[in-house]
């Protein structure tokens, strides 16, 4: 049952009126059906309340139905401001800036990979450092991150890791430009140095998936998928460089809203005008972060593609291993979106939501601009994730967003409570998912129980009209940090 004063819109949205909260300027909107109104946090419905209160904030403060309580924003949360008398808040963009999900295609069967998974999953563990401060491949010289951080996936394709047809399959082509070096503090260069090309720990990823099912023919072909088809997704962000430039911005953001006399709901909504000195230098250094992420990432899919091509002793090439698009999840952008019948320019925050452009965006790649944007979502590792396609309707309620994975249901506390005396990879190997994981905790975190039902989540956006579904995967091995 709905708390008081929230009303249900239709069977995929509900309304947090202005009334909800008191110094609410505009509604709430969360997607969510009456399945998933059952696991909706009051904590996080009041965050949604609570980022209707800031300044400058236009039409509604959205969440995706993967919402949880999170820091100052909801995950799943969306919001945009003008940039007249709009906020910039850290809070909105989170601490894993730019953690982003890509997928590579292979000309691969399912059943030419199962017989081999386990070896497969082994040899792929041991060549993609993960875990918990895990340390990469690479050692960043000081000229090295300064290019990485201006130039993100093409810094690492200069680098050779990777090639250059692949920066066409990247949002925003792997990198914004306005990054500036000199605004990332020592430490962050120091927690960065080493962890360029790593995976990390939570709920980051690397899993080898198999298409299980097509929902459209037209565009899944056009995105070069194909049932029983191997899949690659990988799912991570900028590491500890990203969350120390966050740390370091938000005690910035914390005395300008003094300084710019912002009064708050929340202190973690921490914020500073859109054209002030401290809002667009923490959008810079938020850059460079988002600009690690996607060399991170591009880094990682080399590496993947290079140990497959081993694995199954094939040249450069052969197992048509390529990338069908990579998002990013964490992030705040200038975007044009048209509000009240005029094009606007508006700072879109996406915290834990994925970007879903519709067909004919000037932002997409050729090869896309007929069908719109691939939207990656991911699940947790014992069920599926989904491939879906940006909409016109997005673009015109949600600014061009929809949901970003599965979204938890447990604290990482209490998952590894309720997996006490279990054996999760056991129990993933008894449903033919091979796991390997830097630890036994991170596996009891992330077991299936402590997320929600990703198809349930998928069914609501996809019913909303916000993104159709093209294909649903289905996990053979998975790698967690």
């Amino acid at each position: 049952m709905l708390p008081e004063k929230l009303r249900r819109i239709d069977e995929t949205r509900i309304e947090v009126p202005k009334d909800y909260k008191a110094g609410m300027r505009v509604n709430g909107v969360i997607y969510v059906d009456e399945v998933l109104e059952q696991e909706l946090e009051t904590g996080a419905i009041d965050q949604v309340a609570n980022v209707a209160s800031l300044p400058g904030i236009v039409k509604a403060s959205m969440a995706m139905p993967d919402i949880h309580t999170g820091y100052g924003f909801a995950i799943g949360g969306v919001a945009a401001f003008d940039l007249e008398d709009g906020v910039v808040s850290p809070g909105g963009v989170g601490y894993d800036i730019n953690c982003g999900v890509r997928l590579l295609r292979s000309s691969l069967k399912k059943e030419e990979v199962v017989p081999k998974l386990k070896e497969l999953v082994t040899v792929l563990y041991n060549e993609i450092p993960s875990g918990v401060g895990s340390k990469g491949k690479i050692r960043l010289m000081p000229d090295s991150e300064r290019r990485l951080m201006l130039n993100g996936a093409r810094w690492a394709v200069e680098e050779g890791y990777g090639e250059m047809s692949d920066l066409e399959r990247i949002e925003s082509g792997g990198c914004i430009d306005g990054a500036d070096p000199d605004l990332i503090s020592k430490k962050a260069y120091e927690r960065g140095r080493a962890q360029q090309g790593t995976l990390g720990s939570g709920n980051h990823f690397l899993e080898v998936q198999h298409v299980d099912e097509i929902y459209d023919e037209k565009v899944a072909n056009m995105l070069g998928l194909f049932k029983g088809q191997v899949t690659v997704m990988i799912h991570t962000g900028s590491r500890g460089f990203g969350h120390q430039v966050c740390t370091d911005f938000l005690e910035v953001m914390e005395r300008a809203v003094n300084k710019y006399k912002i009064e708050l709901p929340d202190r973690e909504l921490a914020c500073a005008p859109f054209n002030s000195p401290e809002a667009q230098d923490y959008l810079s250094a938020m850059k460079a972060a988002a600009n690690y992420a996607w060399a991170n990432r591009q880094c990682i899919m080399h590496w993947t593609r290079e140990a497959f091509l081993k694995f199954f002793n094939a040249p450069p090439g052969a197992l048509g291993m390529s990338l069908i698009y990579d998002v990013a999840h964490n992030i705040a952008k200038v975007e044009e979106h048209i509000v009240d019948g005029r094009k606007r320019k508006l700072i879109v925050h996406r915290k834990g939501a994925t970007r879903a452009f519709p067909p004919g965006h000037p932002e997409l790649p050729d090869a896309y601009r007929s069908i719109g944007q691939p939207v990656l979502i991911p699940g947790d590792m014992g069920r599926a994730s989904f491939v879906l396609i940006g909409t016109e309707k997005a673009m015109n309620e949600t600014f061009g967003s929809t949901c970003h994975g599965a979204g938890r249901v447990m604290s990482r506390h209490q998952a590894i409570k309720r997996a006490k005396g279990r054996a999760i990879w056991r129990e993933l190997e008894d449903k033919g998912i091979i796991v390997r994981s830097a630890g036994r905790e991170t596996l009891a975190e992330e077991m299936s129980e402590a997320y929600k039902d990703i198809s349930n989540v998928v069914d609501v956006v996809h019913k909303a009209g916000i993104s159709r579904k093209v294909a649903r995967l289905r996990p053979m091995g998975v790698i967690k940090g």
